[in-house]
């Protein structure tokens, strides 16, 4: 399937505008799996082999999960589980309901595998995405992988307000998502970085567990791979006093590669946050970081380049408990899950480890 892909499912996807692309192959996902048989066939194709990993209370069937930003409305959200996906994010979801930024706001690299988007945070606002989900819930569709949502600040929200908003947003949806993201490292809403500045998102956060007293819900922070590994210490800082249940570990970059191709100057040369494989690297050393920082006592999300098991357990040996993929699905096709899990079964096999959690952050350990 992965040959398929690559030589006819992807010019072909590849001809369109890449946000036309992205959304008519979630929604296509989203109607197919409407239908009970066709469903069926899409998870005897591409459901992956079990490789369970226990953390924040929850059971995911495998590590690897979607990252968010595929499936911002939850359209497709009964289809991730069966392409083979262990958990999923959805989002970025904003209190207020808004376009995002004016199109076209996503681009493709194809010569570096990579894409950059200035999305925005297109989304209907988290009142009518909760009724979203809620509906999901009632038909029996909802998957049985655990379920996250990635939070994010309004833009017409100021700065000062960031907590009320965020707060809003997570008050609307805590009682139906199993964990939540707070995105303060998105490139693609005015200032929103400044956010991970540590008393900014000390005070998110409070006001965020306010609401989490009874609900209990893990709530993590997404980092930038921008960040100084200062920075990110003082974001450590908060761990143990407001309860940050872990790390997603990265959102996209604004820096760019050196590159000769004029092709990919062009690209490189749009607004907005790279992802793919030239983020790899970086992503990696920034997991590695925050792992040997906490002496692996917080749990960890490996985002940023993976495209098959090789990239996914470079970031479990540095020190993630799960990974998400992206922009490898982008490039890789709809086995990629599948295809990555089988892998990391057979590096576990190879290497000598009874289990997954054994496999976290051993790199460290050389």
């Amino acid at each position: 399937m992965g040959w398929l892909h690559k030589k006819l499912i992807r010019p072909l996807l590849f001809r369109q505008d890449s946000e036309r692309a992205h959304n008519h192959a979630v929604t296509s996902l989203g109607y197919v799996c409407k239908i009970p048989f066709a469903g069926n066939v899409v998870e005897s194709l591409f459901a992956a082999p079990p490789l369970p990993v226990e953390l924040f209370g929850l059971t995911f069937p495998n590590p690897v999960g979607l990252a968010a930003g595929m499936d911002k409305f939850g359209f497709a959200l009964p289809g991730w589980e069966k392409l083979g996906f262990g958990h999923v994010e959805l989002g970025g979801v904003t209190w207020h309901a808004q376009p995002g930024n004016p199109p076209p706001r996503m681009f493709r690299a194809i010569p570096a595998e990579a894409v950059i988007n200035r999305m925005g945070f297109n989304n209907p606002g988290a009142p009518t995405f909760a009724l979203k989900l809620a509906e999901l819930k009632k038909s029996n569709r909802w998957p049985s992988h655990p379920v996250g949502v990635n939070l994010g600040k309004s833009k017409i929200t100021p700065l000062e307000k960031a907590a009320e908003d965020y707060a809003n947003s997570f008050r609307a949806l805590r009682d139906l998502a199993d964990f939540f993201v707070v995105n303060v490292s998105s490139p693609n809403t005015p200032n929103l970085r400044q956010l991970q500045d540590k008393a900014a998102l000390d005070e998110i956060f409070a006001g965020l567990q306010a609401e989490n007293v009874t609900a209990k819900k893990p709530i993590l922070v997404k980092v930038a791979p921008d960040l100084s590994f200062e920075a990110l210490d003082e974001i450590l800082e908060l761990v143990a006093p407001r309860s940050i249940a872990g790390i997603v570990a990265t959102n996209t970059t604004i820096s760019r590669p050196q590159t000769n191709d004029a092709a990919l100057q062009k690209v490189y040369a749009e607004t907005g946050g790279l992802s793919g494989k030239p983020l790899r690297e970086r992503s990696t050393e920034v997991v590695r970081h925050l792992y040997r920082q906490t002496r692996g006592r917080v749990p960890i999300i490996g985002v940023g380049g993976i495209f098959n098991a090789d990239d996914a357990w470079e970031k479990i040996t540095a020190g993630a408990a799960l990974v998400q993929c992206y922009t490898g699905l982008v490039y890789e096709g709809p086995g990629l899950a599948k295809q990555t899990v089988a892998g990391l079964r057979a590096k576990l096999d190879a290497s000598g480890f009874k289990n997954l959690r054994e496999a976290i952050g051993s790199a460290n350990r050389v």
